[in-house]
């Protein structure tokens, strides 16, 4: 069946002059499809000379300028790269704000302003089932997608999973059928500006975050309510009844409501947890869906990310597929992950965890008191919490980086003598590692970006992997 929406905007496209702003993974994979669709394309960035990840985050790295080049794109580098902004079409990536000066006056001049993951959810011709929050959207992202790609394995339907995980999609919607699934972890920075209407849309939960980013805590709890500003009463939203935005979120939403608790039974649709049992009140039953010993991936966070999973896919999944999935999968990486036992000692890589409510449930998911290793680039949020949290559950704590400096302030104020800080990374987890004795668990788990060492944090995972297996 021949996608109509991407045929009009083929005939839109053809001869319009398009800027990517940014030059990763989002705008480059985005290239030779707008070539192709003869777009007259202008590729600028602040980077004098650029650099991204074609395999995805964590890949090889190329640089820009020769790949550009030998296709016969224009290219602004440096710091006039936003100068005479005039182009039809305007791609930002999402790590720019749309708020700049620059984009502002190329709008008022007629200039489109939109992103990657805009431009695809308004052409994909599938079901969208989007992602996000503050914790647990890319376990519970690929969760769906596991679940989906399951109960669809003997049938022509196909999961597509992407988003701000995977490599971006818009040049695989030519690809896409309607009987398809587009899954899709979103971003605030995505969301930020973003307008679509995902048939099911999940909000794990809200904290704190990128603060360094968003002009305040409204701002980024509002980008995130994009994710269902849009929809209506044919599609499905899924909240966290334990949140605080929760209420707020569920008056304001024009679509079907669901809502999933570690902490007792709501009212209305919903999947709970009661005892060691997973309930679910959908599509008009009650019954118990799984045991919390079916999961194969510790801790009550991640009970949690299977409960939005069930109550995203109601009607899409049958209840073996749920227990197939949750006694296979074993996380995605840099999430909790097992890297190896030396003398004794359990090494656990969770570098995804970078804000301090991750690092919370990650202290949560041991019974034992781990040795920490905490710290990095930081985003401005809130310490406290974390700091009285490691102080009642870690064994010992070695703090790194910006994020680092603050946590031994806290610790300071009141005493705590049980860290010692290591700015050098590489240290760091050597000096946790030292203070490791027979039966210990030692727990990267940085509650900080990693901006400041490491290109991202499947970079600074895959270094503490490579340090602590050559121990």
């Amino acid at each position: 069946m021949i996608n109509e929406k991407l045929e009009k905007f083929k005939e839109y496209i053809k001869g319009k002059t398009v800027a990517l702003v940014g030059a990763g993974i989002s705008n480059m994979s985005c290239v030779d499809m707008l070539l192709s669709y003869g777009a007259r394309l202008t590729v600028r960035d602040k980077n004098p000379d650029p650099t991204y990840t074609p395999d995805g985050e964590g890949g090889r790295i190329e640089k820009v300028a020769p790949i550009l080049s030998g296709k016969g794109v224009d290219m602004r580098f440096g710091d006039g790269y936003l100068s005479d902004l005039c182009e039809n079409i305007i791609i930002k990536t999402p790590a720019i704000r749309s708020d700049l000066p620059e984009f502002a006056q190329a709008e008022e001049n007629g200039s489109v302003l939109t992103s990657e993951a805009e431009l695809f959810c308004n052409l994909c011709p599938c079901k969208i089932i989007a992602v996000t929050g503050s914790d647990g959207k890319t376990t519970t992202t690929t969760l769906i997608s596991e679940m989906l790609s399951e109960e669809t394995e003997n049938t022509e339907k196909r999961v597509f999973l992407g988003g701000n995980i995977g490599t971006p999609l818009l040049p695989k919607v030519g690809e896409m059928r309607t009987c398809d699934f587009a899954v899709l972890e979103l971003s605030s920075f995505q969301l930020h500006r973003m307008s679509f209407a995902p048939y099911r849309a999940v909000i794990t939960n809200i904290s704190p975050n990128h603060l360094n980013w968003h002009t305040s805590i409204t701002e980024y709890a509002e980008s995130k309510a994009n994710i269902f500003a849009h929809q209506d009463k044919d599609c499905r939203l899924v909240l966290n009844a334990c949140d605080g935005y929760t209420d707020d979120f569920r008056s304001r939403a024009r679509s079907q409501v669901v809502l999933f608790s570690s902490k007792g039974e709501p009212e209305g649709d919903a999947v709970w947890l009661s005892g060691n049992d997973i309930f679910a009140r959908l599509s008009g039953k009650t019954e118990k869906v799984m045991s919390r010993a079916d999961i194969r991936l510790v801790g009550l966070h991640n009970v949690e990310n299977y409960m939005a999973a069930i109550a995203a896919l109601d009607g899409l999944i049958s209840k073996e597929t749920v227990i197939k999935v949750a006694g296979e999968f074993a996380g995605v990486r840099h999430r909790i992950e097992e890297v190896c036992t030396k003398n004794g000692v359990k090494f656990y890589n969770s570098s995804i965890d970078t804000t301090p409510t991750r690092t919370l449930a990650a202290l949560r998911s041991f019974e034992n008191p781990p040795i920490v290793i905490c710290g990095g680039s930081d985003k401005n949020l809130p310490m406290d919490t974390l700091a009285a949290e490691l102080e009642k559950r870690a064994k010992y704590v070695v703090l790194t980086g910006t994020t680092g400096v603050r946590l031994a302030e806290l610790f300071d104020a009141v005493g705590y003598k049980k860290y010692t800080y290591e700015r050098d990374f590489e240290k760091a987890v050597r000096a946790a590692a030292g203070f490791a004795e027979e039966g210990d668990v030692v727990l990267l788990s940085p509650a900080a970006a990693s901006f400041d060492s490491f290109r991202n944090f499947e970079k600074r995972g895959d270094f503490f992997c490579d340090i602590v297996r050559n121990l």
